[in-house]
């Protein structure tokens, strides 16, 4: 319920917004109740601008092919955002100064004075525009990767639904499809080493800008990470090296032996290794929507509510379709609370997996919606990405909603515990390479290739025949969003990872304590630091050598009671 704002208000232009900026930063704060009345008001505001440059975003990615979504999105961030950062930076030095900071105590308060402090310390003037290209150019990337098409028995299909044939359990027909998607990928690589050489010139001005040797230390300021430092992601690099990527090849070689062929090809990865045919937890966008309200009603029928809810608000777009921009996401609305969930599923395990994935941050998004003020909800990646990766794990004795048949269920269970294994490295690899990226800003394509290759082949199963292949390789990095739309968003998922593990073997040991404490932790949001809020879900925040090895084991225990 708006009290600050007009609920009839229109975003349009700055003009819109301009006079409620103008009302906080010149409203007089002569008293407690007055600083707590202004705090509420600008969390307002804020939220109904964050609500809109949501559904803008949402709009223009469910179809990038529109030239109208993507002006009105492209609009926001030229005109509108530049406008508002420097009258943010002046609310935030109001409200570092106000005499009466100081008797809001508590965790949350301290938090997010931190976090005030944090903008104000790195907030410059002339990053203003930098930020609004930035912000232009990044979403260039999503155009060209929705662009991205394969011709399939005559039909043009997204190279998510030409992936589906890397299933297949004819190794010509996988072969073919990873040659055409990759050949696709080739066409625009050139773009889009010219769109990150762009990306990585204007970050490492930003940095400079803001007075920081480089974009991976301004960023880890930027991103508020107070709880880890660089050298612990260079400790989690070593640990994954130490004690994944020997799991990572005893899973090669035992796919190897199963599918009983001379070398093991980037093409008979996805395969089933017992020459089954793909997994089809579902056939269509609704009913992949339905299973899993059921799966979540299965664990706590709050949690079926929370997709019920969206369903009834339009909340989804899950189907993948030409013209839509790649990966998944969802994307929390700060004002009505209810999130958007989209996504691009054609009908693969993987897809069964994104949607419980973003279904665990929906339900984080529900359970924070009613939090004081929107600095209370804007929670950190390694707790978010903790709610969504937990549900995976922690709905997998209500998988049989998908699999009926137990071998499948099984089947199922065994791959995505595998999957865990081959992730890990993969977050590794890209989060070392942006390290490498932002602290060499000036190198050359080819020195990027190079470091590329060096980096994938220390975190990758020894056993892949590249063969032939190499430039396909060189440019397998470019699949990856993240690297052009969110940098150094990454890392958050293999710590995330680790405590999703744990949260999962925290649930099997105790199932209701588990549950009630996942639950939880979510709910405080970002009320308290990041180790006090695993330590809420019955966990350690924790990405050392000892407890990703401690981990790995209950990991390989849990595979082998499956086989």
């Amino acid at each position: 319920m708006r009290s600050f704002t007009n609920p009839q208000l229109k975003i349009e232009t700055w003009d819109d917004l301009k006079p409620y900026f103008e009302s906080l930063l010149a409203r007089p704060i002569d008293s407690l109740a007055q600083y707590q009345q202004w705090l509420h008001d600008r969390s307002e505001l804020e939220s109904v601008v964050s609500e809109d440059l949501a559904w803008r975003y949402v709009r223009m990615t469910c179809d990038t092919a529109s030239k109208e979504k993507t002006e009105l999105y492209t609009y926001f961030i030229a005109h509108i955002e530049p406008q508002i950062a420097p009258i943010s930076n002046q609310l935030d030095e109001k409200a570092l100064a106000s005499p009466f900071r100081s008797q809001l105590t508590g965790s949350a308060f301290g938090i997010m004075f931190r976090s005030i402090e944090k903008n104000a310390q790195i907030f410059r003037e002339a990053n203003v525009p930098l930020f609004a290209e930035m912000s232009q150019e990044s979403q260039k990337y999503g155009a060209i990767a929705g662009a991205m098409t394969v011709e399939l028995d005559g039909d043009e299909v997204t190279l998510q639904k030409a992936a589906d044939r890397l299933q297949s359990t004819n190794r010509q027909e996988r072969e073919a499809a990873y040659r055409k998607i990759n050949d696709r990928r080739k066409t625009d690589s050139n773009t889009l080493n010219d769109l990150y050489d762009k990306l990585i010139t204007m970050r490492h001005q930003v940095a400079l800008n803001a007075d920081f040797a480089n974009f991976r230390d301004y960023m880890f300021v930027s991103l508020g990470r107070f709880d880890y430092t660089k050298e612990d992601c260079f400790a989690f690099h070593d640990a994954i090296a130490n004690e994944v990527v020997p799991l990572l090849n005893q899973l090669a070689t035992d796919r190897k032996e199963k599918l009983d062929i001379d070398s093991l090809r980037p093409w008979d990865l996805s395969v089933d290794k017992l020459g089954k045919a793909p997994l089809k937890p579902f056939a269509t966008a609704d009913e992949l929507l339905e299973k899993t309200i059921a799966c979540f009603d299965k664990l706590d029928t709050f949690l079926g509510d929370c997709l019920r809810v969206m369903q009834k608000m339009n909340r989804f777009d899950l189907e993948s379709r030409k013209g839509k921009a790649p990966g998944g996401y969802n994307y929390p609305m700060e004002e009505t609370g209810y999130p958007f969930i989209f996504m691009n599923a054609t009908s693969n395990f993987r897809d069964m997996i994104t949607l419980l994935h973003e279904g665990g941050h929906a339900v984080h998004s529900v359970l924070t919606k009613d939090l004081e003020l929107n600095s209370f909800r804007s929670f950190t990646s390694e707790v978010a990405e903790l709610a969504s990766m937990s549900m995976e794990l922690i709905t997998m004795d209500y998988w049989d909603i998908f699999f009926p048949n137990p071998d499948d269920l099984k089947r199922a269970k065994r791959q995505h515990l595998e999957q865990i294994i081959e992730t890990l490295p993969w977050v590794a690899i890209i989060d070392k390479f942006q390290h490498w990226v932002y602290e060499n800003p000036k190198h050359s394509l080819a020195q990027r290739t190079a470091e590329w290759n060096k980096i994938h082949h220390s975190f990758s199963a020894s056993l892949i025949d590249w063969e032939g292949l190499q430039s396909y390789k060189d440019i397998v990095w470019q699949k990856q969003l993240h690297l052009y739309e969110v940098p150094f968003y990454y890392v958050e998922y293999g710590i995330a990872q680790l405590g999703a593990l744990a949260v999962w073997k925290n649930c099997k040991e105790k199932p209701q304590e588990g549950l009630k404490q996942y639950l939880a932790a979510l709910s405080l949001g970002y009320t308290k630091p990041i180790k006090e809020i695993y330590a809420t879900a019955g966990i350690r925040f924790d990405f050392s050598k000892d407890y990703i090895s401690e981990l790995m084991r209950f990991v390989k225990s849990e595979l082998e009671k499956l086989d």
